[in-house]
């Protein structure tokens, strides 16, 4: 969906003061500093306390309004960084029994509607996502933050600001789990009549910007909480708004004339005009990889691991830099040979089109013969890059050496459907897809490996999509959610990735870069090594 002329119009023009003095600017009406940010997205995601449309949405919707228990460092560019205190000064497992997480909130916190923050909030909000029989329960939140929440199987308030999470079973990787769960205002679902649909126009978190303005498709207007409990993260900016770019040469143009003074992802053709204009491209290591999951269903070819290894060696890696001109990293497993967590896998990545032929005649196909079978693909969005370039690039460089994919491309947030109901749920199944091409976060050992690796993990459990099931692999994750010594985890994680590359259980592409492009009047930005960024930090 190209960048529509009212949003454009609209981010372009003098933001206008709303009624409501609580979102009226701190500065001066004509002094107040405005960031128009072109983001990847066809809509603006969810409002309501869990974004939807993926991790790159949490920098948007997520960690603007809202804020979680346990944070992520995002004011650092040039290390990791690491767990810190949120709305929870601090956290534990009990000695006696590893399964019990207690809470400490954060005393004084309010939110923008200027409620209390307490133990009962947060009872709430975990019983508006993981209860379905709560009066408040909401589907669409539910399912963005379901399956990034595995572990959880009770909650309880212990006093006012003390809150006991329990486990499914011990898990000393839980603390990255609470990153993803967001803390809306339930004094604010009951004052627009407990609809979720209202509280998406008018909501209420802790977080350091307040929505001022939602037109769906188009844009979103965030204004500086001025009574934001962290003044670390106080926003540099007055307002920063969010406007609907999905297509990469629409969103650079933007930039170029002026209508928006930050873009994600610009388009690669048009990088030395950025830098002959002014602008400043911003780039960091990014815990990322653009890959195929691929279905390991009964029937699906790719069980065949020598199909599978083909794959991976028919790709010309540099080709795919190339075409990004430069804005990515070849990738040779799921994290950077430079992680803690990469070790020495036996089967290398690289690009080998002789050996690739090789094992597609040995599995029975070959360029007359052709494997033919359907992936499923985005249009784009955050996180998945150039999405139908380098998607049309890996599927020339496959039907060289025999291996036919046909794609079934959708908007993000149906792959992400798909996504979640795994290979075997309806959105595959129907289409005969056998992969898909959902890009991931790898910052920690969920997110990189237990939550596609482990068989309890299996969709619609958790996003191991491909229905992978291997007892030596469960028996490597289970050690490591019950180690609580960070060098034995380490040293687990190694093993566990030699296995998923040796057994070449995904394609492996590319990492991102995470680039954006700034215009020359915006003074300040920190990206962070994650896909959390802070837009507090824009001015």
């Amino acid at each position: 969906m190209p960048l529509s002329r009212r949003a454009l119009l609209a981010a372009s023009g003098a933001a206008a003061v709303p009624a409501d003095a609580a979102f009226r600017p701190t500065s001066a009406q004509g002094a107040e500093r405005v960031v128009r940010y072109g983001i990847s997205m066809a809509d603006i995601p969810q409002t309501t306390g869990q974004p939807d449309r993926g991790a790159g949405a949490y920098q948007f919707t997520g960690h603007t309004l809202y804020d979680p228990l346990v944070a992520w460092e995002m004011d650092v560019a040039d290390r990791p960084g690491k767990l810190v205190p949120g709305l929870a000064t601090f956290w534990e497992a009990d000695p006696a029994d590893r399964r019990r997480w207690v809470f400490k909130l954060r005393d004084g916190v309010r939110f923008h509607d200027g409620s209390a923050f307490d133990a009962d909030a947060v009872v709430w909000n975990f019983e508006k996502v993981l209860n379905g029989q709560a009066p408040h329960f909401d589907n669409r939140q539910a399912a963005q933050v379901r399956p990034r929440l595995p572990s959880v199987a009770s909650w309880r308030k212990l006093d006012a600001m003390t809150v006991e999470v329990t486990t499914k079973a011990v898990d000393s990787f839980f603390p990255y789990q609470m990153l993803w769960f967001l803390i809306s205002s339930p004094a604010q679902y009951e004052k627009v009549g407990r609809n979720w649909d209202r509280f998406a126009q008018e909501p209420s978190g802790t977080g350091p910007f307040r929505l001022a303005r939602l037109v769906p498709r188009e844009r979103a207007e965030l204004v500086k909480n001025t009574a934001y409990w962290n003044p670390a993260r106080t926003p540099k900016a007055d307002r920063v708004v969010l406007v609907c770019a999905p297509e990469a040469v629409t969103r650079t143009n933007a930039l170029l004339t002026g209508q928006v003074d930050v873009i994600e992802t610009p388009a690669p053709d048009l990088l030395p005009r950025l830098q002959a204009s002014g602008a400043r491209l911003v780039q960091n290591v990014t815990p990322h990889v653009w890959n195929y999951h691929l279905s390991l269903l009964e029937g699906s070819p790719w069980r065949d691991i020598r199909l599978r290894r083909a794959a991976n060696l028919a790709i010309n890696r540099d080709e795919v830099v190339a075409l990004l001109n430069g804005l990515a990293k070849p990738a040779a497993g799921v994290v950077d040979p430079a992680s803690p967590w990469f070790g020495r896998p036996e089967f290398q990545v690289r690009t080998d089109v002789d050996a690739a032929r090789k094992l597609v005649a040995d599995a029975g196909y070959g360029p007359r013969n052709p494997l033919r079978t359907k992936f499923i693909i985005p249009t784009g969005g955050s996180g998945q890059m150039q999405s139908l370039p380098m998607n049309e690039y890996v599927q020339s460089a496959w039907r060289e050496v025999g291996i036919a994919v046909e794609f079934q491309t959708v908007e993000l947030e149906v792959l992400y459907t798909c996504w979640r109901q795994g290979a075997a749920g309806e959105i595959a199944r129907g289409g005969n897809v056998t992969a898909n091409n959902v890009a991931y976060l790898t910052s920690d050992p969920l997110y990189a490996f237990i939550r596609f690796f482990h068989s309890n993990q299996i969709a619609p459990t958790g996003v191991n999509w491909s229905h992978y099931r291997d007892p030596e692999m469960d028996k490597m994750l289970d050690a490591a959610t019950t180690s609580f010594d960070t060098a034995e985890q380490d040293a687990i994680m190694r093993r566990v990735h030699e296995k998923a590359v040796n057994e070449a259980l995904w394609v492996f592409v590319v990492h991102d870069t995470n680039p954006r492009a700034l215009g020359r009047g915006v003074r300040g930005y920190t990206q962070a090594q994650h896909w959390f960024q802070d837009l507090t930090t824009l001015g």
